[in-house]
């Protein structure tokens, strides 16, 4: 299921522009990854793809799912494409599941509303979703509200919610964001295998250049509410045509990784044409007589 978005625009009540004729595709089982700064505007383009604006605000132009004009649809149309054929993953699952709701009711939401499986059958499909994202003990993980659950299990849990009626585009916006760099590589490596295998089609949001690298084949980069650069994701990294992507790949290498590990994440990108470029600094730290105290010995510092 392709994806189209021409002309998209997004205004505040006030007539403020948040989004300006913002325009993209991605063909089905494609992975396109937007990347911007905060306030680029890039989570308001999937917001606005789902019709999940914010009060006040209103979107224009074109959002098409195949031939289908979606952008603009009622609520109870956009109920029955919402979960089916497009889903979406939010940062913060803590915010996006309910905090007083079991997380296999909530996985089990979008199949009571998208399917005619029978109770037996969903309750089933829910433990399957767990173990599909590589939660293990089921059983506890279904009976758990979502603070019991630790950030990374409410990510997989969220995910399994998402891909649960297998829609033909998921959105991630900024998934990843809140864990830490280990669980972080864990999920995206689940996402990427998820996506793969069920060929869904794939908009990756986030602010992080070294995560588009691993998940997406095209990019897409923003700021203040217009869309810079559309390219390739090894083209955008290699060879950006916009000084504000340069900006982007100089700043992912001098800040967030050393120019190898982002090249372990591109496998056709020659990351040494970069480093000709690039200062790139040593990250690396020392420490020494590094000693713990006890707690008569900090009060005794205080003396």
């Amino acid at each position: 299921m392709s994806l189209v978005v021409e002309n998209l625009s997004v205004h505040t009540r006030t007539g403020r522009t948040i989004l300006k004729d913002c325009s993209w595709q991605v063909p089905t089982g494609g992975r396109l990854g937007i990347i911007g700064e905060s306030g680029s505007g890039k989570s308001m383009s999937a917001l606005a793809i789902l019709g999940l604006l914010p009060e006040g605000m209103t979107a224009s132009g074109s959002v098409r799912l195949d031939s289908e004009e979606i952008l603009g649809l009622g609520k109870a149309q956009l109920r029955h494409i919402r979960g089916a054929r497009i889903a979406m993953v939010f940062q913060e699952p803590l915010t996006a599941l309910d905090p007083l709701m079991k997380v296999g009711r909530q996985i089990a939401g979008p199949l009571r509303l998208h399917t005619n499986l029978t109770k037996a059958h969903i309750q089933e499909r829910v433990h399957e979703l767990l173990t599909m994202v590589a939660l293990d003990d089921t059983e506890r993980i279904a009976a758990s509200y979502p603070w019991q659950l630790s950030g990374g299990q409410r990510q997989r849990v969220a995910l399994a919610m998402a891909l649960a009626c297998e829609p033909e585009v998921l959105i991630a916006d900024e998934p990843t964001t809140a864990l830490d760099a280990t669980v972080q590589g864990e999920v995206l490596n689940l996402l990427s295998e998820l996506v793969e295998k069920m060929g869904t089609t794939l908009v990756f949001v986030t602010h992080d250049l070294p995560v588009i690298a691993k998940v997406a084949e095209d990019l897409v980069v923003m700021r203040h509410g217009e869309i810079i650069e559309c390219t390739t994701v090894a083209k955008g990294l290699h060879a950006p045509r916009e000084e504000y992507t340069r900006q982007l790949v100089e700043a992912a290498l001098s800040l967030s990784v050393r120019a190898s590990d982002l090249g372990g994440c591109v496998s056709d990108l020659d990351v040494r044409a970069l480093e000709r470029d690039v200062q790139v600094s040593d990250p690396s730290a020392r420490v020494s007589d590094l000693g713990v105290r006890g707690e008569s010995e900090k009060a005794a510092l205080h003396e």
